[in-house]
């Protein structure tokens, strides 16, 4: 921090999917931009590939922070009552990487665009008992330019014309699919036999060589490490470096703990502390945009507290931190006679868009998808048949009998937001540096688990019809806080300030120049990974910010 000036234009507050694009759009529209990230840049030798300690499989901790002394732990509260007090690995704390890239560095790169029918979910079903569902206040018409420009500057393979309920495309994609491989060829020949459409799932990897940098080798770790040949895209290994030479001022290492205000509601700065030296300073700006994900936003929300803004800021209407939202993941495995994985990464290579919005009896659904990365770890945790042993002697032959021959269709639910599923303060635990840390507590809708049964008896099926031997569910679905790597939800947009955290441009009522560019203002979060929404509206938002 020692180098950063008093006064800036734009301060944005992380480098992740929509912080690096805000970066990159408000830059290149002339303004002075500081990125802070409290994260550092790290080489892929650095994050490393322990089986063990990443972001898909967490069984010792993470191979990036947070750890436990730099993110400080999360309160989550149970659908029964029960508190648990998370370290940043635990089941439920909802950890993103902290590093320049956030969650784009380390996930899998899923390049899904939300269907026309997810912008107007209320419209279509009307609101159920018990529920937050509300329509965005946009439409998919409004956000398909920024889909096509995410896809064409960040860069996504795939086949436009494969899904057909996807939504009309200006463009198509910039690269073509990854090829394919023995597991999706497997699954197509049963997808026909039950009529479904299946195609090539849309990846953020290079399939060719591009903008200088390679293709895809297929090593098959993908979510949860750093993409050795960096052939996986994000904002920080395309467009933000080109920002920094144009003279965005990155500074790592530096977390903000506070948004500053005056009495009348401007935003003046932000408090940032040296995470090396622990020097505290506001470095003061025109406009604030936050992008540190849907916990830590709106946690920095509520923090922002002053006598002119008791509850935090943009709280006045006490809808910070709640509608929060990921994913229900859910699914099944399949037993083949013969082999069906042949080691070839990224593995997933199929999908079928057929259940969106297609779901008989149910609100969203989801994407089917055969798996995204098989650690062994995974496989003996989570996908061995139910009774098999998992230790001695006859565990170490299952392993090496059935991993190979296992097929795992899975995929995300839509979920029906709740008011109380939400993200607030927990002043009994701080973090290091004195802040409160979040308290994430709430129970799903009934109507998501629903949709997820339903979902998962899908899957059973295309394994069957795949010629499976046998096959089994991924088990009972968690009804308790699902925020995870897809967390949403919790400053939603809306044109009422009653109802809603943001405008549909991201800025926050009641400040007119406090920005959210993050997942926190999806309104819905779709059954897709919703890092391509994050993409577009951010490139939407800071359009916006610039041209005034």
């Amino acid at each position: 921090m020692a180098d950063a000036t008093d006064r800036y234009d734009a301060v944005v507050v992380g480098s992740g999917a929509g912080g690096g694009v805000a970066a990159s759009v408000l830059t290149r529209a002339g303004l002075r931009v500081l990125l802070l990230e409290r994260g550092e840049a790290l080489s892929s030798e650095q994050v490393g590939n322990d089986h063990l300690r990443n972001f898909r499989i967490s069984r010792y901790g993470h191979n990036v922070p947070p750890y436990l002394g730099d993110g400080g732990v999360r309160v989550v509260v149970d659908p029964d009552g029960t508190e648990r007090v998370e370290p940043p690995w635990g089941p439920g704390y909802g950890a993103l990487p902290y590093t320049l890239g956030g969650g784009t560095r380390l996930y899998q790169g899923m390049a899904w665009r939300l269907t026309p029918e997810d912008f107007h979910l209320a419209t279509t079903h009307g609101v159920p008992d018990g529920s937050s569902l509300s329509d965005w206040p946009l439409t998919y018409a409004d956000l398909e330019p920024f889909y096509t420009r995410a896809e064409q500057e960040i860069g996504v393979s795939g086949d436009g014309t494969a899904h057909h309920n996807q939504g009309a495309r200006s463009a198509g994609y910039p690269m073509p699919p990854l090829p394919d491989n023995t597991e999706a060829q497997m699954l197509r020949r049963g997808a026909e036999r039950l009529g479904l459409t299946t195609g090539p799932v849309p990846m953020l990897i290079n399939s060719v060589p591009r903008s200088g940098r390679g293709r895809c080798v297929q090593c098959g770790e993908c979510v949860g490490f750093a993409c050795p040949s960096d052939a996986k895209n994000g904002p920080y290994n395309t467009v933000l470096p080109d920002a920094v030479g144009a003279g965005c001022h990155l500074v790592t290492g530096a977390r903000a703990l506070e948004v500053r205000s005056d009495a009348a509601g401007r935003v003046t700065g932000v408090l940032v502390v040296d995470e090396a030296t622990g020097e505290r300073r506001t470095v003061s700006a025109a406009h604030v945009v936050l992008a540190c994900a849907a916990v830590e936003t709106a946690r920095l929300l509520l923090a922002s507290r002053s006598d002119a803004h008791p509850d935090g800021l943009g709280n006045h209407s006490d809808q910070v931190g709640r509608h929060l939202q990921g994913h229900v993941y859910v699914g099944g495995f399949g037993l083949f006679d013969d082999p069906v994985i042949d080691g070839p990464g990224p593995n997933v290579r199929i999908a079928t868009c057929d259940y969106v919005n297609r779901l008989p009896g149910a609100i969203g659904g989801g994407v089917l998808a055969n798996e995204v990365l098989k650690l062994p770890i995974a496989h003996w945790s989570g996908a061995l048949p139910p009774e098999t042993p998992r230790w001695g002697l006859a565990g170490k032959h299952a392993m090496r009998d059935l991993y190979r021959r296992t097929s795992h269709v899975f995929g995300p639910v839509q979920e029906i937001p709740v008011p109380d599923l939400r993200v607030t303060l927990d002043h009994r635990h701080v973090d290091r540096h004195g802040m409160p840390v979040a308290r994430l507590a709430g129970r799903q809708h009934p109507l998501t688990l629903v949709a997820a049964g339903l979902q998962s008896e899908r899957a059973l099926e295309w394994l069957d019809a795949s010629g499976a031997c046998r096959v089994w569910s991924t088990g009972p679905v968690w009804d308790g806080v699902s925020a995870g790597q897809h967390q949403a939800g919790t400053c939603r947009m809306g044109n009422d300030p009653a109802t809603s955290v943001t405008d549909p441009f991201g800025r926050v009522h009641g400040h007119d120049n406090l920005w959210v560019m993050d997942g926190s203002v999806h309104v819905t979060n779709g059954g897709f990974n919703p890092v391509l929404t994050i993409l577009a509206l951010a490139y939407r938002s800071a359009e916006h910010l610039a041209a005034r």
